[in-house]
């Protein structure tokens, strides 16, 4: 709202009013003043919300491969480390989130350079590699990415479920960090919301479709009498569990055997399964007896290699690990077929397929909780001048009361009461529907608030 010096003095709240203390004045002075405010703030065209300082900066499976992924890989060990570092840098708000497919960081800073600068020193990757690969995003363009990475929408495998969980547990450690502003707050809840939303309206996730699925799903269809073979499962993690899980719904298998470096971890979901656990150590002498390898650790170094297979009988190692946990060397040996999640994750079948006609529902479901963010967030820049305004009004309210209570003993003060709290909620309601469609928010802001001579702290 454009308003020059002069109509700001002629509407000032206390020139309405008529005197500097507007205690001792009529509330229909103040009825007045209010519905010149909404005169002001009335006939005007909605506008987004200011995102300037929200990126993400990363890299994916989109544009490097998992040689490259696996170098900007940011590891449980490191992130603690990363959130003091970008905590002495002065920023308050960041969420780390590194998967088998991708590896981001979102953040409201000033500078995106700083971002780019933490990612770089708390992993392998490098800045040459990152102008190959690495996509930064501001805005509304970051926002938008965030809720189709946390719906499933641009994960390596179509409605992967598993992501929103990996979210949530980013989200979680950023909150215990007191990393966390109400901005990214809500808006990981709404990402949290839409993927619910999702999964109950539209079928894009349904079938059990994820990465260790399709692990089990090409066991099924490449390795014939499966239910008969030796399979070792090395790493009990996230994909590590459900893979297991995959195994156990999908096959009737019984000669699955666990091994992971605490051995506490793959007892507990061994025994959930009734499935042999075997020591770390013992590692060398079940890849021998195995059929079928899968590696899902969470190492930052390869932890099977050429020299510790000692066995002429087929093997297929599935490395379900990122960064990838089985070194290259392998594949020099005969009879051993390598195969990552990257490949994997293009073979599809018939679920993967049909999930692509259920896209359009889910990028409706997408803009509708979107825009309830959007949403809020421009009613974000008016609540502390509504209130100021609302708390003005209560104060007339009470000393007004006051007047009449000398004036007139036999008053109904209920009533009374009543009335205006109704009078003043139903203006200020008014008021803020009015700034909620306002084309320059800030602006119409800075109107009201000299319009009624109040101060904000936002």
């Amino acid at each position: 709202m454009n308003i020059n010096k002069n109509t700001k003095k002629k509407w000032n709240f206390n020139r309405c009013y008529g005197s500097s203390n507007p205690d001792t004045k009529s509330t229909f002075s103040v009825i007045f003043c209010l519905c010149c405010a909404l005169f002001l703030l009335s006939n005007k065209k909605p506008k987004m919300p200011a995102t300037d300082t929200f990126y993400c900066v990363g890299v994916s499976y989109k544009k490097a491969d998992a040689s490259l992924r696996g170098k900007f890989s940011l590891t449980t060990s490191v992130i603690p480390y990363l959130f003091d570092d970008a905590q002495t840098q002065g920023i308050s708000s960041l969420v780390v989130s590194s998967t088998c497919n991708r590896t981001e960081i979102y953040a409201q800073v000033d500078d995106v350079e700083t971002l780019k600068t933490l990612l770089f020193k708390h992993s392998e990757g490098t800045k040459e590699a990152f102008e190959k690969v690495g996509v930064v995003r501001k805005g509304q363009d970051a926002i938008m990415h965030l809720f189709r990475v946390g719906t499933g929408l641009d994960s390596q495998i179509l409605g992967d479920f598993e992501i929103i969980a990996q979210l949530k547990q980013s989200f979680k450690l950023s909150k215990r960090k007191n990393m966390l502003s109400s901005y990214m707050e809500r808006m990981f809840n709404a990402v949290i919301q839409a993927s619910k939303r999702i999964k109950t309206e539209t079928e894009l996730s349904s079938g059990a479709t994820s990465v260790s699925y399709v692990s089990v799903r090409y066991m099924l269809d490449t390795i014939p009498d499966l239910d008969d073979k030796n399979i070792l499962l090395f790493g009990v993690g996230k994909i590590g569990r459900n893979t297991c899980e995959n195994l156990i719904k999908h096959t009737k298998n019984n000669h699955i055997t666990l091994i992971n470096r605490t051995r506490e971890r793959a007892e507990e979901l061994g025994g959930k399964f009734s499935i042999d656990v075997k020591d770390y150590a013992a590692l060398p002498v079940e890849i021998r007896k195995a059929d079928v390898l899968v590696v899902a650790t969470g190492a930052e170094k390869p932890t099977i290699a050429k020299s510790i297979i000692h066995t002429d009988k087929p093997l297929l190692i599935l490395d379900l690990s990122m960064p990838k946990n089985v070194n290259p060397n392998v594949e020099e040996l005969p009879n051993v077929t390598l195969l990552h999640l990257d490949e994997l994750s293009k073979m599809s079948d018939k679920t993967l397929l049909a999930r692509q006609k259920f896209v359009p529902q889910a990028e409706i479901v997408i803009r509708e909780v979107l825009a309830d963010f959007n949403a809020w967030m421009e009613s974000r820049k008016f609540a502390p001048a509504i209130s100021a305004v609302k708390k003005l009004m209560q104060n007339i309210q009470q000393k007004e009361l006051e007047v009449q209570r000398k004036k007139n003993p036999s008053l109904d003060e209920v009533q009374a009461v009543a009335v205006s709290e109704r009078l003043i909620q139903k203006l200020t309601n008014r008021m803020a529907n009015q700034l909620r469609e306002s084309a320059d928010t800030d602006e119409s802001v800075k109107a009201l608030e000299t319009l009624f001579n109040v101060a904000t702290d936002e």
